[in-house]
C-alpha cells in the first residue's frame, strides 16, 4: 500500500489529446481569465478611487471583488500552463495550496453574500436603522467576520484532507485539486471524517442560502410597495440577478461537494466544478455593478481623467 507522503504530485484532468484542441483551451481559459481581472480590477480602482462610492454596499463589492480575483486566480493559471504545455501535474504541496486557497475564498465570499443579502435587506426594509446598523465599523468587522471564518474553514478541510492515506494512484479527475476527487484516493475509513466535515459545511452554505433568500423576500414584498414603477424597475433590476448568481454559486458547489459517486462521471463534475469556480468570478463584476448607474458614472469620470493624463 503507497502511501500519501510517496505521492510527489497528482495528475489534474486532461481536457483532451489533441494538441490544437488543448491550444483552443488555453485561449479560452485565458479569455475568460482576463475577463474577470479586468471586470473585477475595475470595481476595486472605481470604489477605491472614488469617494461617493465609500458606502456600506460597495465596501462589501470590492471585498467580493478581491475573492472572486483570488478564487480564480488559483484555478484557471495552473490549467492554461497545463493545457498549454501539454502537461497534467501539480505537485504535491500545489495540489494543497489550491485546496486550501481554493476553500478560503470561496467560503469567505459565501459569509461575504450572504452580509450582502442582509446589507440590501436594511437599506430597503429598514432605511431608518441602516446608519446605525452598517456604520463603517460594524461592516468592517462583518467583512473581517467573513475572511476569518473562510481562512478557519479553508484549514480544517485542507490539513483534514491531506492527513489521508491515499493508496489508489494519484489521478484527481478535475481541472483543480478539488476535495472530492481527492478524498477518491484515500484507502482508509478516516475519510469519512472530512465527509461529516463536509456535510456540517453544506448545512451551513444551506442556512447562507436560506437567509439570502429569506432576505430578498422581505426585500421584494417592500419593493412592490413602492408607488412608482421606475423605482420598483430599479429595485429588482438590482436583486433579481444577485439571487440568480447566488443559487448558482450555492448549489453547484453543494452539488459537487455532496453527490454520491455512483453518479459521478468526469463531464458532469468538470461543468458543475466550472459553475461554481469559473462562472461568479466572471459574471458577478456584471451583474453587480454594470447594472448601477452610480458606478457607470464614477467608471466614465475614472476613464475620461485616464485619457485626459494620457493626452
Amino acid at each position: 500500500m503507497s502511501n500519501s507522503s510517496s505521492i510527489t504530485e497528482f495528475l489534474l484532468l486532461a481536457f483532451t489529446d489533441r494538441r490544437e484542441l488543448q491550444l483552443l483551451h488555453f485561449w479560452l481559459f485565458l479569455g475568460i481569465y482576463l475577463a474577470a481581472l479586468l471586470g473585477n480590477g475595475l470595481i476595486i480602482t472605481a470604489i477605491a478611487c472614488d469617494h461617493h462610492l465609500h458606502t456600506p454596499m460597495y465596501f462589501f463589492l470590492l471585498n467580493l471583488s478581491l475573492l472572486d480575483l483570488g478564487s480564480i486566480s488559483t484555478t484557471l493559471p495552473k490549467a492554461m500552463e497545463n493545457s498549454l504545455w501539454d502537461n497534467r501535474d501539480i505537485s504535491y504541496l500545489g495540489c494543497a495550496g489550491q485546496v486550501l486557497f481554493f476553500l478560503f475564498f470561496i467560503s469567505a465570499e459565501l459569509s461575504l453574500l450572504t452580509i450582502m443579502a442582509y446589507d440590501r435587506y436594511v437599506a430597503i426594509c429598514k432605511p431608518l436603522h441602516y446608519e446605525t446598523l452598517l456604520g463603517s465599523r460594524a461592516c468592517v468587522h462583518m467583512a473581517a467576520a467573513a475572511w476569518g471564518t473562510g481562512f478557519l474553514t479553508a484549514v480544517l478541510h485542507t490539513a483534514n484532507t491531506f492527513s489521508l492515506p491515499l493508496c489508489k494512484g494519484n489521478a484527481v479527475d478535475q481541472f483543480f485539486c478539488e476535495i472530492p476527487h481527492i478524498l477518491k484516493l484515500s484507502c482508509s475509513h478516516s475519510y469519512l471524517r472530512e465527509v461529516e466535515f463536509i456535510m456540517f459545511g453544506a448545512f451551513l452554505a444551506f442556512g447562507c442560502f436560506v437567509f439570502i433568500v429569506v432576505s430578498y423576500v422581505q426585500v421584494f414584498k417592500a419593493v412592490l410597495r413602492i408607488p412608482s414603477e421606475q423605482g420598483r424597475h430599479k429595485a429588482f433590476s438590482t436583486c433579481l440577478p444577485h439571487v440568480a448568481v447566488v443559487s448558482l454559486f450555492i448549489s453547484t458547489g453543494m452539488v459537487a461537494y455532496l453527490k454520491p459517486p455512483s453518479i459521478s462521471s468526469p463531464s458532469l463534475d468538470l461543468v458543475l466544478s466550472f459553475l461554481y469556480s469559473v462562472v461568479p468570478p466572471v459574471v458577478n463584476p456584471l451583474i453587480y455593478s454594470m447594472r448601477n448607474q452610480e458606478f457607470k458614472e464614477t467608471l466614465k469620470k475614472l476613464i475620461q481623467s485616464a485619457a485626459s493624463r494620457h493626452h
